[in-house]
């Protein structure tokens, strides 16, 4: 059994740190590879590396509401 935690932490006007083990899938369910343990996911939409935050939403002016 894996006890390790998985958090997912969202950082304000910017993405969602996703830290530990966790499948991530494409909407048709297809396995996303993942380079490492710790990832950033965007929340703006706009990233050219999607799902990954490639730091676009900060020349977008991206808002988060998690303030």
């Amino acid at each position: 059994m894996n006890d390790q935690r998985v958090t997912i932490t969202p950082y304000p006007d910017g993405p969602l740190l996703v830290r530990g083990i966790v499948e991530l899938r494409t909407t048709e369910g297809e396995p996303i590879e993942r380079g490492r343990r710790t990832v950033a996911l965007c929340r703006c939409g706009l990233s050219t590396i999607k799902p990954f935050c490639d730091g676009t939403h900060k020349a977008a002016g991206f808002r988060s509401d998690d303030r």
